[in-house]
């Protein structure tokens, strides 16, 4: 490994674990809007379908159902777990656009690698699109590159010296970072020759831009390495990393090795930095090392590698108890650590982690990755940020304000000498805006919708904004990111939803779409306001030829009749089974009676009251076509003749108007 950053460095010497100094992920699910069936009043879709499925019953149609009712309400966590049981259970049912679902929902709740494996598959099913365009670059680019979807440009900051620079930290309006520029005492660090590093701090402008390096404290550096600092809000209490040195002495471990420790300072009344103490979990035996703070200051996050780290050194977090009162280490864990390297943790405003690590795949040496992470520290997906924050050498330490488009990192990459040439860059976005605009039509007459609901996600289907287009059809979405994916997504009452998928350019301009919904078809026959049978949309009930048993396909259109009646415990059923007019008057008659207390039976086994249930046969007494004794028929034709019925009873009224009831020959 090249030679360290100075304090970075000194922990591959004191660490020997740090080289250098080494999706917006915010849940706002929409509302889920309960789906009824939109042809019966009180019966909700949704809660039937799930009753079904709780019973024990499965097919591909419940799962479709159920995944669409989620996935167009936003609520992507529960459309990935349906999606994903259709395609697990009935590949062959799921259609190209269930399989390009099922991945943007995985995405959604932070399960990538099943995504991925769904797009490849989709890719397969439909060949080169977009989508597939996108998400095949995006695999080239390492993974979901955060910084690649913005427009910015990093510049070398005034204050750097042709020593080590690098760690900066938030200070107020003021940044701190470590240099070996003029630091205090004489010797030199013997890995760099180069002086021990000390904390300084610099004056920011409104651009970013830094001036007048100054000293930070006597009482804070000393004649070893200090580095690394994070501070409070209200900047009267800060963490940093020094060398085991306190009081004029240096503490080393059984290998005369002398390790980082983890202090913290608070300010006097006179404004000057006194009462430094270590953090109770250091050792002389293991560093500590890198503090960052939550975005609620509840949590110290750091680098160690202390007992039960996974590999080199590990990102950790203590909670923070009260005034000098701080909790257990807690590793971070495997989700973010590796056999290799983590260190450099830094916690934005908006809850994003920022760690370098050379233990995943990245450009080369340190590379800087980002994932949201929670108050109890569970992570999500991990990305490398990308080009031109990362690069051949070593990348790390970076802190973001997200919402004012600026931050800072170290990199040693314009040198030759390691740590050597740490530098402390400037991050700039791009001030690059896209207005998105456009109208919502109909895809038959191409007249304008109006009043149409229009809703703007990202690239993880995640809600970003919503309204209402207005009379005349137009929406807008302004000042939206340049270089991002986002998902448009139109719906209306009457009209299948849909949506657009685009990727905005590196520029400012007004894109302009025009999103087409394709109207709902009206039955021509609409279901019966007692025909429960049809308002559940049940699919052909098969018995085995001359048989009357239930048979396992059976069962499952027959769990919808029952969980219906469990979730309205005031229905009553009346059960009608119907033959064709093939075989014997008297035989088709006794055929059907056995199959309407069959499935009676069935309903009765499974806790339904039998005062709630009616059943009776009608033969071949009530064909549905002209197919009786003697006319010749085509085999779809008599299927329409064998039907089962479920009607609400309702005084004296029954309607046949149900679901096809096959005979299996």
């Amino acid at each position: 490994m090249k030679a360290i950053k100075n304090s970075s460095k000194l922990l591959l010497i004191t660490l020997a674990f740090l080289c250098a100094g080494v999706s917006f992920s915010q849940e706002n699910k929409i509302k889920k809007a309960d789906k009824e069936f939109d042809r019966y009043a009180y019966i909700d879709a949704r809660a039937i379908y799930l009753k079904v499925v709780e019973d024990g019953f499965a097919s591909a149609e419940i799962f479709k159902k159920l995944g669409d009712t989620y996935y167009w309400n936003s609520d992507y966590d529960n459309a990935a777990k349906w999606y994903g049981r259709l395609i697990d259970t009935f590949p062959n049912d799921a259609d190209a656009s269930y399989y390009l679902r099922a991945a943007q929902s995985y995405k959604s709740v932070n399960n990538y690698d099943e995504s991925d494996k769904l797009m490849e598959i989709y890719a397969e099913m439909t060949g080169d699109n977009l989508v597939i365009k996108n998400f095949e670059e995006n695999k080239s680019y390492l993974s979901i590159i955060a910084f690649l979807s913005k427009n910015y440009e990093l510049e070398k900051v005034s204050i750097n010296s042709p020593t080590s620079d690098f760690g900066a930290a938030y200070y107020g309006n003021q940044i701190v970072f470590a240099s070996a520029e003029g630091t205090t005492g004489s010797r030199t660090y013997e890995w760099t020759d180069q002086p021990y590093l000390d904390l300084f701090v610099a004056d920011k402008d409104s651009l970013g831009r830094l001036t007048n390096k100054t000293p930070l404290s006597n009482a804070i550096n000393t004649g070893y390495h200090e580095s690394s600092a994070a501070f409070t809000k209200d900047g009267n209490t800060m963490y940093f990393t020094r060398n085991n040195f306190i009081k004029g002495k240096a503490g080393k471990d059984k290998d005369k090795t002398v390790r980082l420790k983890l202090y913290y300072a608070t300010k006097g009344e006179d404004g000057n930095w006194d009462n430094v103490k270590e953090m109770p979990f250091n050792s002389k035996e293991y560093s500590t090392a890198h503090p960052a703070l939550s975005a609620d200051e509840k949590k110290l996050y750091f680098a160690s590698d202390m007992p039960g780290t996974l590999g080199m050194s590990d990102l950790y977090f203590v909670e923070i108890e009260g005034d000098g009162v701080f909790g257990t280490p807690v590793n971070l864990g495997p989700s973010i650590n590796t056999e290799a390297r983590e260190t450099y943790p830094f916690i934005s405003k908006v809850g994003n982690l920022y760690f370098a690590t050379d233990g995943r795949p990245g450009l080369g040496g340190f590379d800087i990755f980002s994932t949201p992470i929670t108050a109890e520290g569970a992570v999500g997906a991990i990305k490398n940020i990308g080009i031109p924050a990362n690069s051949n050498q070593d990348d790390f330490g970076i802190i973001i304000d997200e919402k004012k488009n600026l931050g800072y990192l170290t990199s040693n990459r314009d040198g030759e000498q390691g740590s050597v040439n740490d530098e402390i860059y400037r991050v700039q976005f791009s001030k690059c805006k896209i207005d998105i605009a456009g109208i919502v039509v109909d895809k038959n007459t191409g007249l304008i919708i109006p009043r149409a609901t229009v809703v703007l996600l990202d690239s993880e289907n995640k809600e970003i904004s919503r309204q209402e287009a207005n009379d005349k059809a137009e929406f807008s979405f302004p000042n939206e990111e340049c270089m991002t994916q986002y998902t448009v997504r139109a719906s209306k009452t009457g009209y299948e939803p849909n949506e657009e998928i685009i990727t905005t350019p590196n520029q400012s301009v007004k894109l302009s779409l025009k999103i087409p919904l394709t109207p709902l078809k009206v039955a021509t026959n609409p279901c019966a306001d007692n025909d429960l049978g049809c308002r559940l949309n049940l699919q052909p009930i098969y018995f085995d030829f001359d048989k009357s048993y239930i048979t396992a396909k059976a069962e499952v259109e027959l769990a919808k009749i029952l969980a219906a009646m469990r979730l309205y415990p005031e229905l009553i059923i009346h059960i009608e089974s119907h033959t064709d007019s093939r075989a014997t008057f008297s035989y088709n008659e006794r055929l059907s009676e056995r199959r309407a207390q069959s499935t009676l039976q069935w309903l009765i086994n499974r806790g339904i009251e039998p005062r709630k249930l009616t059943a009776r046969g009608y033969g071949e007494n009530r064909l549905t076509n002209r197919c009786k004794d003697g006319v010749e028929c085509t085999e779809d034709e008599h299927d329409l003749n064998r039907r089962s019925v479920f009607l609400i009873q309702n005084g004296n009224e029954n309607i046949d108007n149900s679901a096809n009831e096959r005979e299996q020959h």
